[in-house]
């Protein structure tokens, strides 16, 4: 049984239909890429899927023993989330309040499960710096350790690379394809990044507004809403912010990451 199955489901956005009649599956160690046009309902599709919006109409059903609270999460940032003011340790640590409900205090054991997650995302050295004081590729880092704390099955992540520069989103994407593989965490990104997401996901989900697909990269590349979005040029191409070889975690810089202009 998929961890997460959506049947013939509607999403409203207030008073408005976004997407209707849309199915897919995301099954236990896939790495699925959400893309599509503004306001085709990714984001309202993102709130289902955490359960923090019911479905308008059909079906979004958990299985193969994946709960909601065991979603780990990395959303967009907002500028005041950038300029939090806590430590490193104390955001990190906060990704363990999803899985303890009840009750509010920190375990020996969840400690040490933040202490793994910087170490994975060689951001131990951070541990006791403030998170507003990093740059934005160590504040993904960051959140990635967080949402990991929350979770040893399934990452959701909602336009991870937005505001970081080429070298940085490159890092970031190893990193997803090491905790993907070393780690067998399955993997769910909204991104706006088309070519780079059909060449590090297994499975692409297109919503559009009069349009979807779901399959494979290679059935996405060859359909004509893939063709479309692409380009024929741009599948034989390589994005500037990918990486084809399967490069070991890179190691976390030192503050000279910068962010891009937005």
């Amino acid at each position: 049984m998929a961890y997460i199955t959506c049947q013939d489901i509607t999403l409203r956005y207030e008073a408005l239909t976004v997407q209707e009649h849309l199915s897919f599956t995301v099954e236990k160690g896939d790495y699925l890429c959400i893309v599509g046009e503004n306001g085709s309902g990714k984001s309202t599709l993102m709130k289902c899927l955490l359960g923090l919006k019911s479905v308008d109409a059909g079906t979004l059903t958990y299985g193969d023993g994946l709960k909601r609270n065991e979603i780990g999460y990395l959303p967009q940032q907002s500028q005041i989330q950038r300029s939090f003011p806590a430590s490193v340790r104390e955001v990190v640590l906060s990704g363990c309040l999803n899985r303890r409900l009840i009750h509010p205090f920190y375990t020996k054991a969840d400690k040490a499960r933040a202490a793994e997650q910087m170490e994975c995302l060689n951001i131990t050295a951070l541990a006791d710096r403030c998170y507003r004081e990093l740059s934005g590729g160590q504040q993904q880092r960051v959140l990635l350790a967080r949402a990991l704390c929350a979770t040893q099955k399934l990452l959701l992540l909602d336009e991870p690379l937005t505001g970081l520069d080429p070298l940085v989103a490159t890092e970031l994407y190893a990193i997803l394809r090491h905790i993907h593989e070393e780690h067998g965490i399955t993997i769910i990104m909204v991104t706006h990044d088309v070519e780079c997401a059909v060449r590090h996901a297994k499975t692409i989900l297109h919503i559009g507004k009069h349009e979807s697909f779901f399959g494979s990269c290679a059935d996405y590349e060859k359909s004509e809403v893939g063709r479309r979005f692409l380009g024929e040029s741009v599948t034989q191409e390589h994005c500037s912010n990918c990486d084809h070889g399967h490069a070991h975690l890179p190691v976390q810089a030192d503050g000279g990451e910068r962010e891009a202009e937005t």
